[in-house]
């Protein structure tokens, strides 16, 4: 099966899709793979740690709140992705630095982008709960795929 989120919702009509919310900032418009998951607020430092493991082609969907006053993700972030094999990040929040995030090898969606960057250590958070946003409920270990088209998610791999 194609990893088209618009074959993918035709083939398995039962999956939620995503409100379409989301702008593609990062320099690859298509991405998929296992969800991990991030819940923070107005404070990227819990984003740069997680950032800087090992992504093995997951996707890191970060629930900002849909804060729109500072960005979550910019060009360092986006070039720790890259070098860590992260295949994308979905930011329910904003991004900055997108020039930059254009030009880097991941995909990356997210609400807006914003100047301001976000604060550090003021926030805690939590890593790899379940969290919902956009009108879908996203777990760790689930499966996400995004394109041009928007988000589809699925509790296991729907491709070939």
């Amino acid at each position: 099966m194609s990893t088209a989120t618009t074959d993918i919702s035709d083939a398995h009509p039962e999956l939620p899709v995503c409100e379409p919310l989301f702008s593609d900032f990062g320099g690859k418009e298509k991405f998929h793979g296992p969800i991990r998951t991030l819940k923070i607020f107005e404070d990227n430092a819990l984003v740069r740690s997680t950032l800087e493991t090992a992504g093995k082609g997951a996707v890191l969907v970060v629930d900002g709140g849909g804060s729109v006053r500072c960005a979550l993700v910019g060009g360092n972030l986006g070039v720790l992705a890259v070098k860590n094999n992260w295949a994308g990040i979905v930011v329910y929040g904003c991004v900055r630095d997108s020039e930059e995030l254009s030009q880097q090898n991941v995909g990356i969606k997210a609400i807006a982008a914003h100047p301001r960057k976000s604060e550090k250590g003021l926030h805690s958070g939590h890593v790899d709960k379940v969290v919902n946003f956009a009108g879908v409920t996203f777990k760790p270990g689930a499966w996400l795929y995004a394109d041009a088209d928007g988000i589809v998610v699925s509790d296991k791999p729907v491709h070939k």
